[in-house]
């Protein structure tokens, strides 16, 4: 009796845990759960991170944009936009353009906190491809990149948060 089917020209995937998807997964637990946890010291999370940097890119838009660019329903990017702006990294500010929404704005206390967050996520970055050269590393950022393309997936978005209430 056997596991699966056999052969040489069949994937890894036949045996248990040796798949590319589960090495895939494995890999994003243990890549993410330490982001988390360097990001902890600092008071953040890595969707605060997300919606600071989207914040600095795009100063000045709606929270509604921000919500639909990240694909993260409104209820919840309220929280988070109420949680950034409580401890004082992210301001509401009135609109010129339209009466009725805010415009969102990193405050100073946002971009230190930004930069401090920016040099440890380069940090991280740089401990997952630790053991890689340039050039792989940039031979797994592009087969990553045409998987993550293939299933539909937002680029520098979590699908995640969208699931998250």
């Amino acid at each position: 009796m056997t596991d699966g089917p056999s052969g040489a020209d069949e994937p890894s995937c036949v045996q248990p845990g040796a798949g590319i998807g589960f090495l895939i997964s494995q890999l994003g637990y243990v890549i993410s759960t330490r982001f988390r946890a360097i990001l902890a010291p600092l008071g953040l999370e890595p969707r605060h991170f997300l919606v600071l940097r989207h914040i600095a890119r795009a100063e000045g838009s709606s929270q509604q944009a921000l919500g639909q660019a990240l694909h993260i329903p409104a209820s919840r990017m309220v929280g988070l936009v109420d949680t950034l702006e409580q401890r004082g990294l992210v301001e509401r500010r009135a609109n010129p353009r339209d009466r009725r929404a805010r415009a969102l704005h990193l405050t100073e206390e946002g971009r230190r906190m930004l930069e401090e967050a920016w040099r440890i996520a380069l940090g991280h970055e740089r401990a997952v491809t630790a053991g890689l050269t340039g050039e792989e590393r940039d031979q797994l950022f592009s087969l990553l990149r045409r998987l993550a393309f293939a299933r539909e997936l937002v680029p520098g978005v979590h699908p995640a948060l969208a699931d998250e209430e």
